[in-house]
This record gives structure tokens, C-alpha cells and sequence, in this order.
């Protein structure tokens, strides 16, 4: 009963992350029509790629004992993909300074990916310490992914608008971390379940400041409309009140 418990749970749990991963799609597609990476960063995809590449191999059966942790291994190989994918459209419509950026995270991102890949498959013998080694870079990258949204969050807060902090990507992070931390828990699997623990809380936050400031650009619209109503009316009486007091021929 347990094991079905724990496939089904990573089963939803593969399908919350691909709606994760994909939820990116629109915003790129926005930036194919516009060449324009306009406000958005590239930090979130940079990270996520990271955590893809260890977790990818962490599922692997060079790593975990058999195929133990196939559903990891199936969602982060595509979330793998869907990542190079948003960086390269990223690093083409980038302006030069933009481009820069993306070399400096995505160079080392390659290059601490395989050398982790190197150490654990030629000097590390056994199962238990390749988990540990994978797992602990792994959850390091975790953490980093579910908080670089934060990135957004500050942008939001300083402009007081929603705009480059998508409503489903940070929903879909929270359900997406939600899921996985169950799954890690019933595997008995600590390395798998401790990163959601911080995951999910973050999640929270995203959604509680995209609600608060997503209505009060509507109670400040509204507000404004308000306003604008107002004035006309006023507008209007002055109109008349004129109209009145001039003499008649």
C-alpha cells in the first residue's frame, strides 16, 4: 500500500513539475515576438538547470540502487531540456550585458554538474555515499531554485507590480514542492524531502505577495477610474454653472 501511495504521489508529482517547468513557454514566446528579454531575469532558469542536471543523475542507477527513483530521473531530464531551451531564446535576445550574465551562471553551472558527475562515479565506490555526495549539491540547488523567484519578488515589491512574476510559476512551484516532499518522505528518502521543506513555505510567499500586490493594482485601477469619474462630473457642473451666468442676446 505504501509503495502505491509513494508511485502515485510521484507520479503527481512529475506532472506538477512539468507544469512547472513549463509554464516559462508563454513569457519566452513574449520575448521571441518582442527580441526583448525586457525585465525578466535569467537566474531562475539558470538555477533550475542546475537542480535538473543533479537530480537527473542522483535518480540515475549509477547513483541510487537500481531505477529506485525513476520518477526523478524522467522529469528532470526534461526539465533539463525545456531549460536550455529558455536560455538559449534568453541568451539571444539579450542585450550584450544580458548575455554576459548568462555565460557567468550557465559556464559554471556545466561545469560543477559534471565534475560532481566525475567525483561520484570514479572515487566515491558505493551507493550510500554517491546519494550523499549528489544529494547534498542537490539540495543546495534545490533551495536556490524555489528561492530565485525571490529575485521577482523584490522586483515586485519595488514596483509595486505583478508583471514579471507570473502567477502559475509560482503556484506550480509550491504544488511542484508540496508533492516531491511527500514523495521523499515516503521513500525514507531525507535528501529528496528536505529541499521541498524549504520549497513550499517560499511557495507560499510568492503567492501571498502576488495577491496582495496583483489587488491592489486593482483597488488602485479602481480607485483611478473613480477619480477620473469625478472629475468629469465636477467638470460638467462647472460647465453648466457657466453656461448659466452668461448673458443672454
Amino acid at each position: 500500500m505504501e509503495e502505491k501511495l509513494r508511485l502515485a504521489v510521484g507520479v503527481m508529482g512529475n506532472a506538477s513539475s512539468m507544469l512547472l517547468y513549463t509554464t516559462p513557454i508563454l513569457t519566452f514566446w513574449r520575448v521571441i515576438r518582442k527580441q526583448n528579454v525586457e525585465g525578466f531575469s535569467c537566474v531562475p532558469y539558470c538555477v533550475a538547470l542546475f537542480n535538473c542536471c543533479l537530480y537527473t543523475w542522483y535518480g540515475l542507477p549509477i547513483v541510487s540502487c537500481n531505477w529506485e527513483n525513476f520518477p526523478v530521473v524522467t522529469i528532470n531530464g526534461l526539465g533539463i531540456l525545456l531549460e536550455l531551451s529558455f536560455i538559449i531564446i534568453y541568451f539571444r535576445c539579450a542585450p550584450p550585458n544580458g548575455k554576459k550574465k548568462v555565460a557567468i551562471l550557465v559556464v559554471p553551472v556545466i561545469l560543477i554538474s559534471s565534475l560532481i558527475a566525475l567525483i561520484s562515479t570514479f572515487a566515491i565506490h558505493d551507493h550510500h555515499n554517491r546519494k550523499t555526495l549528489v544529494g547534498s549539491v542537490g539540495l543546495v540547488a534545490s533551495i536556490a531554485m524555489y528561492g530565485s523567484p525571490l529575485v521577482a519578488v523584490k522586483q515586485v515589491i519595488k514596483t509595486k507590480s505583478v508583471e514579471f512574476m507570473p502567477f502559475y510559476l509560482s503556484f506550480f512551484s509550491f504544488l511542484a514542492s508540496s508533492l516531491w516532499m511527500a514523495y521523499g518522505l515516503l521513500s525514507h528518502d531525507l535528501i529528496l524531502a528536505a529541499p521541498n521543506l524549504v520549497g513550499s513555505p517560499l511557495g507560499i510567499m510568492q503567492l501571498v505577495v502576488y495577491c496582495m500586490y496583483k489587488w491592489k493594482k486593482v483597488d488602485d485601477e479602481k480607485w483611478d477610474v473613480e477619480k477620473n469619474e469625478h472629475q468629469k462630473d465636477e467638470k460638467k457642473v462647472e460647465m453648466g454653472a457657466d453656461s448659466a451666468t452668461m448673458p443672454k442676446k
